[in-house]
């Protein structure tokens, strides 16, 4: 069974930091591109953080830009996202996924892996 699991999540005060964690099972993600999503109540699901299969390129939105850090390590079958300075538009849930192609892609509807998701909540 093929799975992305997500952890990390909790509740923080702003200015704090969280680190997600997403690990593969099943099947390796390591030629694929992933990413970090999340959905806000209210709010549709929105891209936040993507990286390549290699792990040599990223993008990330600019609501985030220089707050959080992705990254990966294909021998573990992981990827991470390191997020600091939190504020409380952060709060979400936030969801791992894995796409079909090598190379960074935003569109939502390439990512074909998903997980559960895990909640943020950041206090003001």
């Amino acid at each position: 069974q093929v799975q992305l699991v997500e952890s990390g999540g909790g509740l923080v005060q702003a200015g704090g930091s969280l680190r997600l964690s997403c690990a593969g099972s099943g099947r390796t993600f390591s030629n694929v591109a992933m990413g970090w999503f999340r959905q806000a109540p209210g709010k549709e699901r929105e891209i936040v953080a993507a990286i390549i299969w290699s792990g040599a390129s990223t993008y990330y939105a600019d609501s985030v830009k220089g707050r959080f850090t992705i990254s990966r390590d294909n021998t573990k079958n992981t990827m991470w996202l390191q997020m600091n300075s939190l504020k409380p538009e952060d709060t979400a849930v936030y969801y791992c996924a894995a796409s079909s192609v090598a190379y960074i892609i935003t569109t939502e509807a390439i990512y074909d892996h998903w997980g559960q998701g895990t909640q943020v909540t950041v206090s003001s």
